[in-house]
């Protein structure tokens, strides 16, 4: 079970901007929601599963913003496990959510220049961060996956995708635009072929990709992700605070008009 880590909004990184000009991610969490992943706890879960990380692990997350996704890695007892984050506020705060143990540790850099050694990991992770990059941006953080990884390491993504891989290109150019104006964060989800062709241009052998509905404000995820009772808390913070609602609103109405075209992805990928 995952421990609610739930701070006051001001600790949270992002979270003395205005909540009209809030990352709409940093909002949710302000509100109180924890899981901020596409696909739910479900995806990441599977994703964890997918990737088999045991005891002779050294894994490296990127972006492992409120940690959630890092205590249920930790809960397999990796030998060492380092999140990077890429400015020392937020660096700070996740460390914070983590245990004080000398093989837990978060450190400042950037997912495509994090610093860290060649072949320092055997599994790099990563969810809802790619989504957000360019598309040469995407490809030097896949890069640098690939470096970061020993011959056989695994990498784990879990990303926004648009269907169907043969979308019209001024339709997935809309979503694009419709979700970044909601989100207030520059969105732009690949399709699957998309995601597949992304990791295998920077020397990465596809070993399996899952979808999921991308249901990420709909009321039964936010029970799967939030429990009862932290669905209650957000609903409840969300009565309370009208600006806030009024965005979360707007979000939704996003999600909703485009749920034909939107799902969330897994892949998982080794370096051979």
């Amino acid at each position: 079970m995952i421990a609610d880590h739930t701070m006051p909004s001001v600790e949270l990184p992002g979270g003395d901007l205005d909540v009209a000009k809030m990352p709409g991610h940093w909002l949710l969490a302000r509100l109180g929601k924890r899981v901020l992943r596409p696909g739910g706890l479900g995806l990441t879960r599977a994703l964890l599963h997918g990737l088999v990380i045991g005891a002779e692990d050294d894994v490296v997350e990127f972006a492992p913003g409120l940690g959630v996704t890092a205590r249920l890695i930790l809960e397999r007892g990796p030998r060492r496990y380092v999140g990077v984050e890429r400015d020392a506020q937020a660096a700070a705060w996740t460390s914070r959510q983590l245990p004080a143990k000398g093989n837990v540790s978060v450190v400042v850099g950037t997912a495509d220049q994090t610093t860290l050694p060649a072949g320092f990991a055997s599994v790099v992770i990563g969810e809802a961060m790619l989504s957000m990059q360019t598309q040469e941006q995407k490809r030097r953080i896949a890069a640098e996956a690939f470096r970061l990884l020993r011959p056989g390491g695994r990498y784990g993504i879990h990303e926004l995708a648009v269907t169907p891989d043969d979308m019209p290109f001024g339709q997935r150019q809309a979503i694009d635009r419709a979700l970044s104006g909601a989100i207030h964060v520059g969105a732009r989800p690949l399709s699957g072929e998309g995601w597949r062709g992304l990791l295998e241009s920077v020397g990465f052998q596809i070993e399996a990709v899952e979808f999921a509905p991308m249901h990420l404000l709909r009321p039964r995820r936010l029970v799967q992700d939030e429990g009862l009772v932290g669905a209650l808390r957000l609903a409840r913070n969300l009565l309370l605070d009208r600006a806030a609602r009024r965005r979360v609103l707007a979000m939704r109405r996003v999600f909703e008009q485009h749920r034909a075209n939107l799902a969330a992805i897994r892949v998982i990928a080794r370096k051979v």
